[in-house]
Formats: C-alpha cells, structure tokens, sequence
C-alpha cells in the first residue's frame, strides 16, 4: 500500500456521500494514554466539518457489542482537549475475541448507520480492527495512542511525551530524598515488551542507568555502577527499570543488589498507572489533533486497514499489517548517551 508523506495538507471539499461513507464511529480501546480525548474531539469535529455524523461507541469494543453508542455533537467534544483519560471510556472485551462477538458487534454497527471506524489505541486495538477489517470489510483507520510508543510504523504515539514528563518529574522529587540519605532508588515504570519510556525517562531525569528489555548491557551496567562504588562520585543513584519479565522488575532488581552488595540498601518506587493520567502536553495534544484530521481525510480518500503514524513529522499511512507486526526498535546510540552522560 502506498503511503502518503503528507497527510496534514489543507483537505478539499468532500461530498458527504463520498466512498459511501456517511458516518463515522468512533472507539478508544486497551490502556488508556493522555491525548486520546483530543483524538476524539479532532475526528468529531473534522467529521462534522465533512458534513458527516458521528457516534461515539462506549467502553471499546465491548461498547460495540454492547450498544453502548451515541451520536456526538461539537458541543459534547467541547473542553476535553486539556483532560486526561478517555470520554469515551476503554474496557478490554474477551468477548470481541471471538466470532461471535465480532459478528454480534458488525451487526450493531449496521443498526446505527456506522459505516466506518476509527479505533484509538494500542497493539491490542489495532490488531483486533485488523482482523473485525478483514472479516467484514469494514473500513478502518487506527490512531496509535499507547504511553509505551512500541507501535511500529510510527516515531511517535499518543500519551508517550506526557508520561515521559511524568516519569521526569517524579524522578526529580524522587532524587532531593535520595541525595539527603545518600541512597540507592529503583524506580519501576511501565512497558512491559518495550524499554522506551525507561532508557528516555531516565535521559531527561538524569537516572544512572535505564534496566530495559532490549538489552541485557543494561543489567550489567548497573552492576557496575554499583560495584564500583556509586558514592565515589555521586551521593545517591537512580535506576529506572521497565515492568517487563525480561527484567524482573524493580523487585528483582533490588534482590540481586542486596544479594550482591548487602552493605547497600535499596530502596523500591513503582510509578504505576500515575503515568497513565493528568493533562496531556502540548506535544501531545498537538499530535492527536494532527491525527485525528488526518484519519477522516484517510477514509473519505478510500484508505483502510491503515493506521495514521508520524515519521520525520510528516503524518503517514502505515499499513495495520506493519504497525502490529515488528518490534519496534529502542535506539542503541540513546542508551549509548545514557551511559556516557551517568558517569
């Protein structure tokens, strides 16, 4: 599928009848991430620009099932651009999973006039579009939107930046403790299969070492950071580490230092699902914005099974097959930079 370098161009006119499309609907599915509610207001507002309707489908895909679906109007997509969460509400639905599940959602989409969907969410969410795409040519444009930003296909997703500040800030209130007791901290934040928000958290936080599941240098690092005798040069030490298996987690890690070093004593944070909520920056409200236009272009021009992502700043059309397909890369030469700048 060809893919178009330039998505955010002002959009012609467009027959409200145009591909047959006459109403869009709209879902936000899996874990929520800051931005996914100007997503919301983007599609709904550029729809209605089109001269299409819009309906918001309620708690995902088990919305969908469910029936939970209601139109949407300018004015109930007002004064949520600045807020967390999603209006739209998320659920993980097990029941999409099967067939019947599926069909029971096609067939509510046909009593409500949707004629195409617009899926906001992660790995899970697009894959579950991708195969609802295939079995009943529904046309679908996703939009990725996941703190972990481990969609392929995108240098970006919605909800990354703004929890990237959240994991800084927190590490910056973490450290005056930290330097008072001259103490060993390991901060524990999320991404489970990707170390982005770790390995990047940590560069803007200043943390010694990043614990990530791409590399296992990662672990050995920190092992010598600590064998060497951090106080030697600093009086206190922050390890930022990804909630993945692969890990072991913040508790593994502080088992194997005390194991090691028993005259250490580490202390353990876990930032949780504080990294999933507050108002989402501007970076990301920008992004979603972008986003959500360019996902209503996508399908008045025909596109689906596509996901919207950004490369270079340019907004893109990536192919489902591809965005949930590939391991995303960490980038060597950043981890490279945290071990240089942790000395």
């Amino acid at each position: 599928m060809e893919e178009k370098n330039d998505l955010t161009a002002a959009a012609p006119e467009r027959d409200k009848l145009y591909r047959g499309i006459r109403c869009i609907g709209i879902l936000t599915s899996g874990g929520d991430a800051p931005g996914m509610n100007s997503a919301i207001r983007a599609v709904t507002r550029c729809a209605i620009a089109y001269g299409l309707s819009v309906k918001g489908i309620y708690r995902g895909y088990k919305g969908l099932i469910d029936g939970a679906i209601q139109e949407l109007q300018t004015e109930n997509v007002s004064n949520i651009i600045q807020r967390g969460g999603t209006m739209l509400k998320t659920a993980r639905s097990k029941e999409f999973q099967t067939k019947e599940g599926r069909k029971k959602a096609y067939e509510n989409m046909c009593a409500e006039g949707i004629d195409a969907l617009v899926v906001i969410g992660g790995d899970g969410s697009l894959t579950g579009a991708r195969i609802f795409a295939g079995e009943y040519d529904v046309p679908i444009v996703g939009i990725p939107a996941s703190i972990d930003n481990d969609l392929s296909g995108t240098d970006k997703t919605i909800g990354y930046a703004t929890a990237l500040n959240t994991i800084m800030e927190a590490v910056d209130k973490l450290r005056d403790t930290a330097s008072s007791h001259d103490r060993l901290f390991v901060m524990e934040v999320m991404g489970r299969d990707s170390g982005f928000l770790a390995l990047n958290g940590a560069i803007a936080s200043g943390a010694e070492v990043a614990v990530i599941p791409e590399y296992k240098a990662s672990e050995e690092q920190m092992a010598k950071m600590i064998s060497s005798g951090f106080r030697k040069s600093k009086n206190s030490a922050i390890i930022l580490v990804a909630e993945s298996e692969k890990t072991g987690g913040a508790m593994g890690i502080v088992e194997r230092i005390e194991a090691a070093h028993p005259e250490y004593e580490a202390r353990v944070v876990i930032l949780g699902h504080i990294q999933r909520g507050g108002s989402p920056c501007a970076q990301d409200r920008i992004l979603a914005s972008r986003m959500g236009v360019a996902a209503v272009d996508a399908l008045l021009d025909g596109q689906r099974n596509i996901m919207i992502g950004v490369q270079n700043e340019q907004l893109i059309n990536v192919p489902f097959s591809r965005a949930i397909k590939d391991d995303k890369a960490v980038s060597e030469n950043d981890y490279r930079v945290l071990n240089v700048l942790a000395l």
